[in-house]
């Protein structure tokens, strides 16, 4: 008979799953709030740990709200509930539901955010742009893989966009409408420390969310306008691709071991931005 898990046995899963040792040592991964040895029957996933959030998983009565995206990544001297990312925890810890952060461990590992983006565009043979100083060959950040058959930059970027969630910002793209595309390096969410790794490894194009001015241009002056390409998106739909098959990982995992867990994925877009406004070509 399928059981319970505890908050614990939770945490064990998802360390199989999403290696905290994979993580980047800036990043902050793992439980933020809750107790270990609280039963789990619910858990809520999403990209980031925001008040409408939070409050929707509470609502629903979730034991465990997992996010990619860190609450407490930079240091807080307070977490007094007049204070946003206070009152989060105070609703949390109110409700009786914990808090779990699976971040750059769940860009690098092996099923993670890079390699359901890689899937989802149908990429061959994909390995990572740059590999894990520790674990498997899989692992690391970004993938760069190869399209089955070859496309012009454009018909690329309409499938990009096609593939996401709708955000305000569409997606941007440097190079030659025209140009040839089938060798295709991304990482999700904010890439460009990446962008090198993308060139080198003789990419056609690298698509990647949070292009900065700078770091764009430099790497399209890099190449003289040639390959690889800029596709730049949205941080939280590059991201938020990642949660359904996440969702079902762990379902998958924690069954095997006999556990019964409802989980659910959140539909609400966290992406900062509402509208955009364009003109020109």
């Amino acid at each position: 008979m399928a059981q319970t898990p505890t908050l614990q046995e939770v945490l064990d899963v998802v360390e199989d799953l999403w290696p905290a040792a994979l993580a980047e040592p800036w990043d902050a991964v793992g439980p933020v709030v809750g107790r270990r040895d609280s039963a789990v029957g619910t858990i809520h996933f999403a990209v980031d740990p925001v008040s409408e959030v939070v409050e929707e998983a509470c609502a629903a009565g979730a034991d465990l709200l997992i996010t990619h995206h860190p609450l407490l990544l930079r240091g807080v001297t307070t977490v007094e509930a007049g204070t946003f990312k206070g009152e989060v925890v105070h609703r949390l810890i109110e409700s009786g539901c914990a808090l779990l952060t699976a971040h750059t461990n769940g860009d690098s590992a092996v099923g993670g955010v890079n390699d359901v983006l890689s899937e989802i565009l149908g990429l061959q043979d994909a390995e990572p742009l740059h590999p894990a100083a520790e674990g498997l060959a899989e692992e690391g950040l970004g993938r760069i893989g190869t399209l089955p058959r070859g496309t012009t930059l454009g018909e690329f970027a309409a499938t990009v966009f096609g593939i996401l969630p709708a955000v305000a910002g569409g997606v941007r793209v440097a190079g030659d409408r025209d140009g040839f595309v089938q060798r295709v390096a991304l990482c999700g969410g904010a890439g460009d420390s990446l962008l090198s790794a993308a060139r080198e490894a003789e990419a056609d194009v690298y698509i990647t969310a949070d292009l900065r001015h700078h770091p764009a241009s430099e790497a399209r002056e890099a190449v003289r306008g040639r390959r690889p390409y800029l596709i730049d998106v949205s941080h939280f739909a590059s991201e938020w691709l990642w949660l359904p098959a996440a969702a079902q990982t762990l379902d998958r995992a924690l069954a095997d071991r006999g556990y019964d867990v409802e989980i659910a994925v959140s539909g609400i877009n966290t992406d900062p931005w509402d509208f955009f406004v364009v003109g020109g070509p």
